[in-house]
């Protein structure tokens, strides 16, 4: 039964696919490879070779399946080999670096145990086949022609899946295909990133628009246009936005605002940062490296070019980031180390938003001098979307010890199959994120602020939903008519928050278009 219900793993973890009432080519051809080769030696190599790429199939399946329902597309062998990095140093962090290191010793286990017992269970059903004689070469050719037969005929289990199953051959197979019809969508990417119309800008009106205004691009962690659908527990975010807004306007402040489309879903939010600096759509790890290895003009160049400090503040970094100076153009990089927080860890988002709004203000936005470009990431609705920062008081903010108490309440990570608590997690998540940036808007009140307030991807879709596109919300926040009157003719919602009817932009545009309405 295991030789038989091996293969059928791989496709199990398809949605609606069983395992009952299938019969697997793979078996059936282990088996005649066993019987037509009486060596021992490659009788074992055939047996484990099979256990081998059985467990790798399933091990890519199970990479599909969990894909699917966090960033809602497949996994690409030939390209996500970092994310799934990534989402171990989320593991790591939500449940701490001995326990993680645990976990992925155990898969390690089971996986290679797998391969041992499904190639023992080839080599007993083997040894038993040979030893039957005849009667077990007829089997095993019955079984064959039954492959065959079933394969002509269509003939499918209740769950909709083909009785003659090839679910490892497919699963492999559907890996090389993509990586086969990757290579021609990377080549053209490639020749797309060098026609840059914005290369050598060296206009005297770049950005004249924009002179002696410090301009920050913030990008909101999953932030997506569930979060301002105003649908259950999204009806307190609108609520804080709209109460926000309201004060703001009173100071003289005004907001127009859109919808974006992301190239990334439910995470790998760097992509969105890439896309929307560079006028490109980077929608695969592969692109975005390429993208960094090239001299595409980022907005964070174009602005060192014409004149501002760029800076970037962004909390998840904890390693060297060498691409921020020599791709990105920041002249100073605000990360993990350098923001300095001695609070405690809230999970993945270790650094409170609050905070690393402060911190920026205090060292960069207050110093004076040449205007600042910034492109500041807001971290804390990153998933899991628990245990939530709350504001405190910005002058006692300090070195962010104040935070400590904050995690006395014992909260954890959201149980993922109770989807309204992550729902309500992800809402309580976001409204801290807005609410401390607006926040800070108001009790800072900073001279000459452009504000660019844009969501990176919208969350997985036990969040967003099935049916969720990939939109974004992005905002303008002024105090000057002059740059609502450079996008006038863009017909952006006026607000803090788009509608549902709001204009959709691709995000690779916007690089562009920005630069054209504040040049000249």
């Amino acid at each position: 039964m295991t030789v038989i219900g091996a293969p059928l793993l791989a496709g199990a973890l398809d949605p609606g696919t069983g395992l009952a009432l299938r019969l697997p080519v793979e078996a059936i051809l282990v088996l005649l490879l066993a019987v037509a080769v009486p060596n021992g030696v490659i009788r074992r190599v055939a047996a484990y070779a099979f256990g081998a790429v059985t467990v790798i199939a399933a091990l890519v399946a199970l990479l599909d399946l969990s894909f699917r329902g966090t960033i809602d597309r497949g996994f690409a062998a030939t390209e996500d080999w970092r994310a799934v990095i990534n989402a171990y140093k989320v593991v790591q962090d939500v449940v701490g670096p001995i326990t993680a290191a645990l976990a992925a010793l155990v898969v390690i286990g089971v996986a290679v145990a797998a391969v041992f017992v499904v190639g023992r269970c080839v080599l007993r059903c083997a040894l038993t086949v040979t030893r039957l004689g005849a009667r077990g070469r007829t089997a095993v050719a019955a079984a064959a022609t039954a492959w065959v037969i079933l394969s002509v005929v269509g003939a499918q289990h209740p769950t909709g899946a083909a009785v003659a199953a090839a679910d490892v051959t497919r699963t492999l197979v559907g890996e090389a295909v993509q990586a086969a019809e990757s290579i021609p969508e990377q080549v053209a990417f490639e020749r797309a990133i060098q026609d840059d119309s914005l290369a050598n800008s060296g206009r005297d009106d770049l950005l004249a628009g924009l002179r002696g205004k410090d301009v920050v691009i913030a990008f909101v962690e999953s932030y997506g246009e569930v979060a301002v659908s105003g649908a259950g527990p999204m009806a307190g975010i609108t609520r804080l936005i709209d109460e926000s807004a309201e004060r703001l306007t009173e100071n003289g402040y005004r907001a127009e605002s859109a919808f974006l489309t992301s190239p990334t879903f439910g995470g790998v939010s760097w992509l969105a940062h890439g896309t929307l600096q560079s006028g490109a759509r980077v929608d695969t790890q592969q692109k975005y490296d390429t993208l960094l290895s090239s001299e595409r003009m980022t907005l964070s160049r174009l602005f060192g070019d014409a004149g501002w400090r760029t800076v970037t503040v962004n909390p998840a970094h904890t390693e060297p980031w060498p691409e921020g100076a020599a791709f990105y153009g920041f002249d100073r990089m605000l990360d993990e180390r350098e923001l300095a927080f001695d609070g405690p860890a809230f999970g993945f988002a270790r650094v409170p938003d609050q905070y690393t709004w402060q911190r920026f203000f205090d060292e960069e936005l207050a110093r004076g001098g040449a205007p600042i470009m910034a492109e500041v990431s807001l971290v804390s609705s990153h998933t899991p979307w628990t245990p939530t920062p709350r504001l405190v008081p910005w002058s006692d903010l300090g070195d962010g010890s104040i935070f400590a108490g904050q995690l006395d309440d014992g909260a954890t990570a959201s149980v993922w199959p109770d989807e309204h608590r992550v729902r309500a997690d992800y809402a309580e998540s976001m409204e801290y994120s807005l609410g401390a940036t607006l926040s800070f808007l108001e009790t800072y009140d900073p001279a000459d602020l452009v504000l660019v307030l844009v969501g990176d991807h919208q969350p997985s879709r036990v969040v967003s939903g099935p049916d969720a596109d990939s939109d974004v919300p992005v905002t303008i926040v002024s105090k000057d008519p002059a740059v609502f009157g450079r996008i006038e003719a863009w017909g952006w919602d006026a607000g803090f928050r788009p509608s549902a009817n709001a204009p959709v932009l691709r995000m690779d545009a916007f690089r562009d278009r920005f630069v054209d309405a504040f040049s000249g």
